[in-house]
């Protein structure tokens, strides 16, 4: 049993702070700085606060949660006074005083999670909840936190350890009356699991666009608008904009809100055939940029005639998600749009200068990456681990069900399901060592 008490100030600068106190001590620590009385659990009390030598350092609330029913398990007293910085940090260096340490990140969760209060699924929810920039990252975090991720994992790791076990019985006792397996009908069993471990899998191609946005180059010609583009989508001067071609000799990157996206923008150098070798590499750079991003914004100046550099554009956007945006629509037009056929209905024309045709490109990026109907209930995964052991478990399962469709031995496919039971448990926490729990929680502000 863990003896030590921790502390920490677990809320951000606000008219009002909230510290918490975790561990068997936390009562009688919170008693040593807090004049109110907390006799009755969950009940909210008056008090004043004070320093190691009995002087009043602010007045607030206290309440205390009896173990196990509190967030971490244990006995956990929150305080709630004023949000200075200085009184709160007062507060605190009293606490430690009275006995109690210092948290380190992510503690009070972390101690959730080994009292069995939260799988690691929904350990790890709380941090995205924190980080959460959209309305649908905070939805699909918040239904994470509610087990629904984990309920999942845990039925299909659950299907898999009963094979295991009628498995193990029948390799490891032989001789005893143990029913015959159905073989066949233990394969199909194994594919259907599989399946649903691949689709699981494949939810995190969505999911990471509702916890991490979109990462979406901005290419172009010189001159076509990119860098303006830019500015406008994040609201102010972020990439220098000048009649100079080649300017953008690097790729800038900024992070915009396009409606319910969130755009991880890439701004990069023109693309053109240049002697400098400077901006020859920033074209190399803007190349490699449009291969690695999920969306391209492909820009062209529609108040120019068609260019080789806008086929340059053209040809990195092939096979590509790209929407070709028009730019300049308050200038007159020279631009051949007749060029631009390969992207279909994923054209809009805009303008940079007036703003005009923002909400056809807002709803185009929208409908492109079916944002509407992508679901925020959780059961989508949005954290590459849990994908990565998703998917290992996936083909392990896999792998155990042709074995068994092949003729050869239960024994060679239970070793298959036990590894698959194992990077499931990664992902709820049964499994997780101690270096995976320190790097998760390594994640967090200290507080929560």
């Amino acid at each position: 049993m863990r003896t030590d008490t921790i502390a920490a100030v677990c809320s951000g600068p606000g008219a009002v702070g909230v510290l918490r106190i975790s561990g068997s001590q936390a009562k009688q620590i919170a008693e040593r700085v807090f004049s109110g009385t907390l006799t009755t659990p969950r009940m909210m009390v008056y008090g004043a606060f004070w320093d190691h030598t009995q002087a009043v350092i602010d007045c607030g609330l206290g309440v205390w949660f009896e173990a196990p029913h509190s967030y971490t398990g244990e006995d956990v007293v929150e305080f709630h006074c004023h949000g200075s910085a200085v009184a709160m940090a007062t507060v605190l260096e009293s606490c430690f005083a009275a006995g109690a340490r210092a948290a380190k990140p992510g503690e009070f969760t972390r101690r959730a999670f080994l009292a069995g209060k939260m799988d690691l699924t929904q350990a790890e929810a709380v941090v995205d909840l924190i980080e959460a920039e959209t309305v649908s990252a905070a939805k699909s975090a918040a239904a994470q936190l509610a087990g629904e991720i984990g309920r999942g994992i845990q039925g299909l790791r659950s299907e898999l350890l009963d094979v295991a076990a009628t498995f193990s019985a029948y390799v490891d006792y032989p001789d005893e009356e143990i029913e015959e397996l159905g073989l066949p009908e233990t394969a199909a069993q194994l594919n259907a699991v599989a399946e649903k471990l691949f689709a699981l899998a494949a939810s995190y191609a969505r999911g990471r666009i509702l916890k991490d946005g979109v990462k979406t180059a901005l290419l172009g010609r010189p001159n076509a608008g990119k860098s303006s583009l830019l500015n406008a989508l994040v609201g102010y001067d972020r990439s220098i904009v000048t009649e100079t071609a080649g300017t953008t000799r690097d790729t800038v990157e900024e992070s915009a809100l396009l409606g319910e996206v969130r755009l991880r923008l890439v701004d990069t150098a023109g693309v053109r055939e240049t002697a400098d070798a400077i901006e020859r590499e920033g074209v190399v750079r803007s190349i490699s940029a449009a291969e690695q991003a999920d969306l391209l914004l492909c820009v062209f100046d529609g108040s120019r005639p068609w260019s080789e550099e806008d086929a340059q554009v053209l040809a990195a956007a092939h096979g590509k998600c790209a929407i070709a945006v028009v730019n300049k629509s308050d200038l007159a037009q020279e631009l051949d749009c007749s060029n631009l056929a390969e992207f279909g209905e994923n054209i809009v024309c805009i303008s940079t200068k007036t703003r005009d045709g923002f909400d056809a490109l807002r709803e185009m990026v929208s409908r492109i990456l079916a944002v509407k109907t992508m679901p925020c209930d959780g059961s989508l995964i949005t954290n590459a681990r849990h994908a990565a052991a998703v998917k290992d478990a996936a083909e392990r399962v896999s792998h155990a069900a042709h074995a068994l469709g092949d003729g050869l031995t239960p024994d060679v496919a239970v070793g298959e399901v036990e590894v698959a039971i194992a990077l499931l448990g990664e992902v709820t926490g049964e499994t997780a060592n101690d270096a995976v729990l320190t790097r998760i929680f390594e994640r967090f502000c200290v507080g929560k």
